[in-house]
């Protein structure tokens, strides 16, 4: 039965997506149909920090450490960085400029002012080995890197197609992006002008093929992505007004950003939400639940967003009741699901709060599917209904058939914000996008009768540890590596902190022999630290096999379950 709240929100998003209203719709032909888009955004990324930097003016938009920036002086920073790529670095439209750094405000500069003047920004993860990094920077092409310290060390010495462009945290952007404007150019330089088509970002994500793939984007995906959320929040925060609950006028919204930016969680929903919403964002270098708990108190935070294990590590440190937290009345969570049990916990914890939960993907551009406030409460185990007014969400069989209402299938999500494809990779384009426009997520799941979507497992060979989708193809490969391994399988087990982390059987080559440690030392030189397994256990016969010869690994993940469950007891 459909909630007060449903009827609520569904009567006020009618009301902004209908004729005449903030984000009112009008079709747009792609896979040979009309899909919804919204007519009032713009068509770029740079339009839209234009736009809504002048309309924010002098607010606070980033404070990172000491510094403190507003949205004006946050787009003139951008704005110099833009021209110091196009006319002293010779930054072309459409070319690749990778970005691999931590949080900061430098990162964020650089990443509007690489869009700025034309280029493609691509979204290296930070926490990837240099090989790894390598492999990114090759596989789009980027012509420059902007890589801090940390970033550059692991990438010296090894082969790639890039120049490296240094950029440093903690300092004003003058300082920290010199190395952008050091050969000329500035605020005087013309900027190319860009359309919904040109393409914006690359962003990667891992399958169960392998190596991470790069998923691209153009601008209007980019932007309606963007708008879509603008729409719910606008949409909840006139239910709020109608309720009396909303926030004083004038006041505005802060954000603690935990989440990456090189993700799209951190990149869509809440950095570039923010412009429009006119939201401060308080960065963390590094996570740590007692900081964190400090800035809420501090900079007055009113919106927490993180994977789920960090609103519940708050939630659960035993010194949560020391500190205001108050002013933080909503605590979200992505990347990766929320334990169901965790739902009512965080709310008694937190008693003025409300927990809520969003499902979307990289090649989504982080748009699917939302739980709010009381319906999440009565539905913790749902990822919630599809965002309006982009998402068309869809649950199929192997055939791409839609499937009727409470069947489990493969979850497909269709909008005018999804990626355009996997670079240079037409094959796992082709499987990944249908003719008709959806795109198959491998994850596994089915509506309710209110529309509500329930995911119960994968059909990718994914494990998502707090966040970070992590391919088991990937790490076996990185296992296979090693001259002793014969047979190995990698696959995900459950931990309360992560959610699932990763763990290996193994088999040696007669004659050979490696011990656990050697192999996880091994590995660090190849894979990210959170891609190594936990656990290793070694087996002294051939691994179980399907009638396919394919490892049975269910068969193994759950004879390894209990053993595991029984040992972090």
């Amino acid at each position: 039965m459909q909630t007060q709240l449903d009827t609520d929100l569904s009567r006020i998003m009618d009301s902004l997506q209908g004729a005449g209203g903030m984000f009112e719709t009008r079709p747009f032909r792609a896979f040979d149909r009309d899909l919804p888009i919204i007519d009032a955004a713009p068509p770029s990324l740079p339009a839209y920090f234009a736009y809504f930097c002048a309309v924010q003016g002098d607010k606070e938009f980033i404070v990172d450490g000491p510094l403190r920036y507003t949205f004006a002086q946050t787009y003139a920073a951008a704005r110099v960085v833009a021209g110091g790529l196009v006319e002293g670095h010779g930054l072309q439209k459409g070319e690749r400029v990778g970005i691999a750094a931590r949080n900061s405000l430098n990162w964020a500069v650089a990443y509007m002012g690489v869009l700025m003047a034309g280029g493609c920004a691509v979204l290296l993860n930070g926490w990837w080995s240099g090989e790894e990094l390598q492999h990114g920077v090759d596989l789009v092409g980027c012509r420059f890197v902007i890589a801090d310290p940390q970033r550059a060390e692991r990438l010296a010495g090894l082969h790639h197609g890039a120049e490296v462009l240094p950029l440093l945290h903690d300092c004003e952007p003058a300082i920290g992006l010199a190395a952008l404007t050091a050969k000329g150019g500035g605020a005087d330089t013309a900027l190319p002008e860009l359309t919904g088509d040109d393409l914006a970002t690359v962003l990667y994500t891992s399958g169960s093929t392998g190596a991470s793939k790069g998923a691209y984007s153009n601008h209007r995906g980019v932007v309606q992505g963007t708008f879509n959320y603008i729409a719910t929040s606008v949409m909840v925060l006139t239910l709020l007004t109608e309720r009396g609950e909303a926030p004083g006028e004038g006041s505005q919204p802060i954000a603690l950003l935990n989440v990456p930016l090189f993700h799209v969680t951190g990149e869509v929903p809440v950095f570039l939400q923010s412009f429009a919403l006119g939201r401060k964002l308080v960065l963390m270098a590094k996570w740590d639940a007692v900081e964190a708990m400090k800035l809420i108190e501090r900079e007055r935070v009113t919106y927490f967003v993180g994977v789920p294990l960090m609103s519940f590590q708050i939630a659960t440190h035993p010194d949560h009741d020391k500190y205001d937290l108050t002013s933080c009345v909503t605590f979200a969570a992505g990347g990766s699901p929320r334990p169901i049990e965790h739902v009512d916990r965080l709310r008694k914890a937190l008693p003025h709060a409300f927990p809520i939960i969003g499902y979307g993907l990289t090649e989504t551009n982080g748009v699917g599917c939302g739980n709010f406030n009381e319906n999440y409460m009565a539905k913790p185990g749902s990822t919630g209904a599809a965002s309006r007014p982009l998402v068309d969400l869809a649950i199929l069989d192997d055939d791409g058939n839609a499937l009727p209402q409470g069947d489990i299938g493969e979850v497909a999500i269709r909008s005018v914000a999804n990626f355009l494809g996997y670079w240079n990779n037409p094959e796992a384009t082709a499987a990944a996008i249908m003719p008709d426009g959806y795109f198959r997520t491998g994850d596994l799941g089915y509506l309710d009768p209110e529309g509500y979507l329930f995911i119960v497992d994968r059909k990718k060979d994914i494990i998502i540890r707090g966040g970070e989708n992590i391919s088991c193809i990937e790490v076996e490969s990185a296992i296979y590596a090693h001259p002793a391994v014969a047979e190995a399988s990698v696959f995900g087990l459950p931990d309360e902190t992560y959610g699932e982390v990763p763990a290996a059987v193994f088999l040696t080559k007669p004659g050979s022999a490696v011990h656990a440690d050697e192999l996880r030392a091994f590995l660090q030189a190849h894979i990210a630290p959170f891609k190594i397994p936990v656990k290793f256990w070694e087996v002294d016969e051939a691994l179980p096999r399907l009638g396919t010869e394919k490892v049975d690994k269910r068969a193994l993940r759950e004879r390894y379950r209990q053993e595991w469950t029984e040992t972090v007891k």
